[in-house]
């Protein structure tokens, strides 16, 4: 036998990975792409002209390959039916790809760029794995996940996952850097500690947040104030507004569109306060940070309220729906939190109790089991 072609027979088998452009697809790609490709596999994503090239990080280093998507979600018919031609396009883009490659399976992560690339693996035969951020699956999902030879999941309890289909409760991947921040104690709340908050948006920040927060911190009394040390994520068009109304606020204030250093930032925050994406919602957890979650009322199928209510049981955080997140509410909860060290202490340990911070090790494991094994 060649030495080539020992080689090809040691070389473990190629999976695809096909997400979209937003964080909550991208980041527990990257977690498992890292994962498998230490464990020796060939690694490729599939995902749009948005994506292609743009990654950083794992994503970054394997081959990327784009093809057509297009959304369908919220949009004008006319758009709706050039979308489908594109969609059409890239399942038979995607559909060339994998005949090509012959991957083991292809994995996807959700966002319409994952679509082509899913339907393709079904109408070729190539085992299909679905990963659910979230508590409720979404339509896409719920369509693609019936094909589909084992979904994972990150929460226990995920409405609509349909009857006959292996699941497994992997956890939503979470980077390395993120999930270390478990091993560092809950930050202390002595007389000369600040008490650290952050204000999550999610990937397109949080009008609600912007209005609120900075009412109910300038109104404390300056001694209060001078005890808070506030990092607040907005939109980037509002990044000035909201820096305008901390003005002559005695608190130390950091306002930003975006922020690259969440690890270091997790380990010294006292308080979350949050929207309920299931990104958010399993980093908060994983590292055991007390939160304010308020969920976004609009999201599809309500499922941020269903998100949140893992922490809510859990007694890890406390859940406020948008019409109730009232300045006065707020200011009272800040107030009693503030000044309950102990209660957030318990807080933070309840939270890690539900995070799970080995998701990708979980998923790789389960790919191996449930689908390389009987390759």
């Amino acid at each position: 036998m060649s030495a080539t072609k020992k080689r090809k027979k040691s070389q473990k088998p190629l999976i695809i990975l096909t997400a979209g452009g937003t964080g909550g697809h991208v980041y527990p790609a990257e977690a498992l792409a890292d994962e498998l490709l230490k464990r020796g596999y060939r690694v490729e994503l599939i995902t749009d002209k948005r994506g292609k090239n743009n990654y950083k990080g794992r994503l970054g280093e394997i081959p990327n390959h784009a093809v057509l998507a297009g959304a369908l979600v919220g949009k004008s018919k006319f758009f709706k039916i050039k979308s489908l031609i594109k969609t059409g396009f890239g399942v038979l883009q995607a559909g060339y790809l994998i005949f090509k490659k012959k991957p083991v399976c292809v994995i996807g992560f959700g966002g319409y760029a994952s679509f082509p690339s899913c339907m393709a693996a079904i109408l070729l035969g190539t085992n299909l794995v679905i990963h659910e951020q979230n508590s409720v699956m979404s339509r896409t999902n719920r369509f693609l996940s019936k094909y589909a030879a084992l979904i994972a999941q990150s929460f226990k309890k995920v409405k609509y996952t349909p009857n006959g289909i292996k699941t497994i409760l992997t956890g939503m991947p979470i980077r390395k850097t993120i999930a270390d921040v478990r091993d560092i104690p809950y930050p202390t709340m002595g007389k000369d500690d600040k008490f650290q908050i952050m204000i999550l948006g999610g990937s397109q920040g949080a009008k609600i947040f912007s209005d609120i927060v900075p009412s109910v911190i300038t109104e404390l009394t300056p001694a209060r104030q001078k005890k808070i040390r506030l990092f607040q994520q907005c939109r980037e068009d509002d990044v000035e507004a909201v820096k305008q109304a901390y003005k002559n606020c005695e608190a130390e204030i950091t306002v930003s569109h975006f922020f690259n250093n969440m690890p270091e930032l997790y380990a010294g925050t006292h308080l979350i306060i949050s929207r309920a994406g299931a990104s958010s919602v399993s980093e908060i957890a994983a590292v055991g940070i007390p939160s304010i979650l308020v969920p976004l009322p609009i999201a599809a199928d309500d499922h941020q309220t269903m998100n949140a209510k893992e922490i809510n049981d859990a007694k890890a955080g406390i859940v406020l729906k948008q019409k109730d997140f009232t300045q006065t509410k707020l200011s009272e909860l800040l107030k009693d939190l503030m000044s309950s060290p102990k209660k957030l202490q318990q807080m933070s340990e309840n939270a890690k109790k539900i995070g799970i911070t080995d998701a990708a090790v979980r998923f790789a494991d389960a790919v191996e089991k449930e689908i390389i094994s009987k390759h």
